[in-house]
């Protein structure tokens, strides 16, 4: 074996090994992988094979590569993004179709979890911002939940799966990061990611109508009501408009090629502003606030991508890309024996890694090989964004958990939390089995409108 293959070795081995450090992962993906980089080239002035990674001047490249990183017109879309979920989140919009689903849905056995999935659903479609999806639907719906007697292990499981949508059903960040990574339309991902995602969310509800059907003690009869009335349904209706109208404005400026994801953003950004201020949400403590936390997401996001695109420049330079793919290539699975290996990969790794990471560490290594094989990267991408979904909901560094966890009413514990997501990661899993063996599920919307 080259002396350079057990360099990438060691240099994977140490990474893995400091993610149990507790340090911020920035900082391990870039200090770990210049760290390397220094000492390849030290090993390389004494005569040692290092690949690529021989002069200084080649090392300095990541300079470059960080700046066209920092200068890509499609990451602009990404604080865009992130400003429209969370003003949203400020605006009241939640919080009035909550009040009318529930006068609509709540007749029904299992309502006001199917009340809490459709609301996830549309907060998805209009926010994309999974921790605040999960604590708006938490505090909003929870308390009645609890004081209709549902099973605390269902209630937590569906306001922690209905939030983790907003990750996959578009306007989603982590497509655009797919899609900024390997270099495929986001309007392709967009479409192709659509009909998984509500397919996900009507999964959730069957799985509700069956727990009410099997297990009626789980979800108890609602109170006697009135007849619903027409003008419940017609308040229901237009409690859904205002939503309903932005997210046709951006996924249809996006899908009918109106204006590009960057500018749909904009589009977003500035419909949510309007959102919150007709509803007299809007001051400037508003206004502070979602800037300090756009800020802030925004800085996470891309000193996770910095880091990461310091770890790839020295990966590649020392091999470490070829090493893998030929790894992945002798694998005695076959092309689709190849693709289901890498979705374990990818489920495993979700146990210890957020998606971002999975997304900007482990998708540029593999992509190419998924290439090589022939399949399609659309298809591929959403097949593991819906797998992704899961990291978001396992121990122990699922964030939906941590953010739910920190707003649930002191009768549910972190036992019922756990316990209450077992189905529903079981549910995702489904979800990735059929989008694997239906590729149509994912491949039929963009052929349907743009014929690739």
């Amino acid at each position: 074996m080259p002396v350079y293959e057990i360099i990438v070795i060691v240099f994977l081995v140490a990474f893995i090994g400091s993610l149990f450090t507790g340090y911020p992962i920035a900082w391990l993906l870039g200090g770990l992988s210049l760290l390397v980089g220094a000492a390849a080239l030290a090993l390389n002035a004494f005569g040692v094979d290092t690949f690529l990674l021989t002069s200084w001047q080649k090392f300095g490249a990541i300079i470059d590569r960080i700046d066209a990183v920092m200068s890509n017109w499609v990451l602009v879309s990404l604080p865009m993004f992130v400003y429209m979920g969370l003003m949203l989140d400020r605006s009241g919009v939640a919080e009035l179709m909550m009040t009318n689903f529930v006068k609509v849905f709540g007749r029904l056995r299992g309502g006001l979890a199917i009340t809490v999935i459709l609301i996830g659903i549309i907060l998805a479609a209009s926010t994309g911002i999974v921790g605040a999806s999960v604590v708006l639907l938490a505090t909003l719906s929870l308390p009645i939940m609890m004081q209709s007697r549902y099973s605390k292990e269902l209630s937590a499981g569906v306001v922690a799966a209905s939030g983790t949508l907003g990750i996959l059903i578009p306007p989603s960040i982590m497509l655009v990061l797919m899609a900024d990574q390997i270099s495929v339309s986001v309007g392709d991902l967009f479409m192709g990611a659509l009909i998984p995602g509500v397919m996900l969310g009507l999964m959730y509800i069957i799985y509700v109508i069956l727990v009410g059907i099997l297990t009626p003690s789980k979800v108890p009869p609602p109170p006697a009501a009135p007849p619903l009335t027409g003008k419940e349904i017609w308040a229901a209706i237009l409690a859904t408009v205002p939503t309903g109208g932005l997210i046709l404005a951006v996924l249809g400026a996006i899908f009918f090629g109106i204006a590009t994801p960057t500018e749909a953003s904009g589009i977003g950004a500035f419909g949510a502003t309007l959102l919150a201020a007709a509803n007299r949400k809007l001051d400037l403590k508003v206004i502070r606030r979602v800037g300090i936390e756009t800020t802030l997401t925004t800085c996470f996001i891309f000193g996770i991508f910095i880091g990461a695109t310091i770890f790839a420049f020295v990966l590649r330079m020392l091999g470490g890309d070829e090493l893998i793919a030929d790894a992945l290539k002798s694998l005695p699975f076959g092309p689709t024996g190849i693709v289901i290996f890498i979705l374990f990969v990818a489920f495993v790794a979700g146990f210890f890694l957020d998606w971002l990471e999975i997304v900007l560490i482990i998708l540029p290594l593999v992509a190419p090989v998924i290439k090589a094989l022939g399949f399609d990267m659309v298809w591929f991408l959403v097949v593991l964004a819906v797998m992704l979904q899961t990291s978001f909901l396992t121990p122990p560094v699922g964030f939906s958990l941590f953010y739910l966890k920190g707003v649930v009413p002191k009768e549910i514990t972190t036992r019922h939390i756990y316990v209450g997501i077992i189905p529903f990661v079981i549910i995702q899993l489904i979800a990735v089995l059929l989008c694997f063996l239906f590729p149509e599920i994912i491949t039929w919307l963009p052929k349907k409108m743009y014929g690739s």
